[in-house]
């Protein structure tokens, strides 16, 4: 098994890469990923961790699946598959974060910013090395990393193709949290718990906003907030929150997800 998902009893799943040595992507990978995918979409939890096994997240792609393509129609039929990850990912409906321990280039990293949040311990180097084969990132890294970080920081992080540190990266923007390395399974942990027992209606809602920023920036944000929020109110958890603001004060309120 190269990707295994468990759930717990807090509503929270974990997507772990464990494909020994180092997690390259390879075909039976994305195989098992989609798989993966496709039973959280049929069964929802309220958040999701993706992390991986072993010393490193991943040392990238199996370079032989590059070779295999002998032209640009056979490699764009590679890389719209690959590309189909990231954005399944960024589709949920629902919290998830990313943790990364160790080493995570190209397509571990591409998958990470596709994540709501990446969370990293402070022994974490990151990298989109694709220049090493004469290739640009496929799988969305580019312009996620951008978007996160500015233009310039993406020119800069790709075309150098360099190792960054988790410290440097949560300066950036790119990063949104780092621990120790010791400390860093107990953070995540806390984190996913907490968002899982969380409003996980109004999550979804705030990921609908910032798609908008991202499609069409704030004027079309603008244009949706309203209704997408108003749409709330069709939720038991607004309902029963709001109640419970009124009669118990704030941040007495417990959640469903419905």
């Amino acid at each position: 098994m190269t990707v295994e998902l468990s759930r717990d009893n807090g509503g929270v799943a974990i997507l772990t890469i464990a494909a020994p040595p180092v997690n390259l992507y390879t075909t039976d990978l994305h195989d098992a990923f989609e798989a993966a995918l496709d039973a959280i979409e049929a069964e929802p939890p309220r958040a999701l961790l993706i992390r991986a096994e072993g010393r490193v997240v991943s040392g990238g792609v199996d370079v032989g699946l590059f070779d295999a393509q002998s032209s640009a129609a056979e490699g764009k039929v590679l890389f719209d598959r690959m590309l189909e990850l990231p954005l399944r990912i960024a589709a949920l409906d629902l919290p998830v974060v990313f943790a990364a321990h160790g080493l995570c280039l190209t397509w571990a990293l591409e998958v990470a910013l596709a994540c709501d949040l990446i969370v990293a311990s402070d022994r974490a180097r990151f990298g989109l090395v694709e220049k090493v084969v004469g290739l640009t990132p496929t799988m969305g890294g580019t312009q996620r990393f951008a978007s996160r970080a500015g233009i310039g920081r993406a020119k800069e992080f790709v075309m150098t193709g360099d190792l960054y540190d988790a410290a440097t990266l949560e300066r950036w923007g790119v990063v949104n949290r780092v621990h120790p390395a010791d400390e860093l399974d107990d953070a995540v942990g806390a984190l996913v718990a907490s968002l899982a027992a969380g409003p996980t209606r109004a999550h979804a809602a705030t990921k609908e906003v910032l798609r908008r920023v991202e499609a069409g920036g704030v004027a079309a944000a603008d244009e949706a907030i309203t209704s997408i929020a108003a749409a709330l109110y069709d939720t038991e958890d607004m309902r029963n929150a709001i109640r419970s603001f009124l009669t118990d004060g704030p941040g007495k309120a417990t959640y469903t997800g419905r």
